[in-house]
């Protein structure tokens, strides 16, 4: 739950974009697009963890939370 509270108190939201995620996991961008189309275990957690919003695509804080302290199994 801590990490959850620090992303929320960081980025003032439940949904984080594709940039503020990357900046998270130490990727750029396009790195993480591509990581997310990939079939890798870190690949399928974000991919659980995305929502589209029209064109846009978010990510649920609680779930990025889970992923950073390695709380998500596959």
């Amino acid at each position: 739950m801590v990490t959850e509270e620090m992303l929320f108190k960081e980025f003032g939201t439940t949904l984080l974009t594709l940039d503020q995620v990357a900046r998270l996991l130490n990727r750029s961008r396009d790195g993480l697009r591509l990581t997310i189309r990939g079939v890798s275990p870190l690949a399928q957690q974000l991919q659980g963890a995305r929502v589209k919003l029209g064109r846009r695509v978010h990510f649920r804080a609680p779930e990025i939370a889970k992923i950073l302290n390695g709380e998500v199994q596959t």
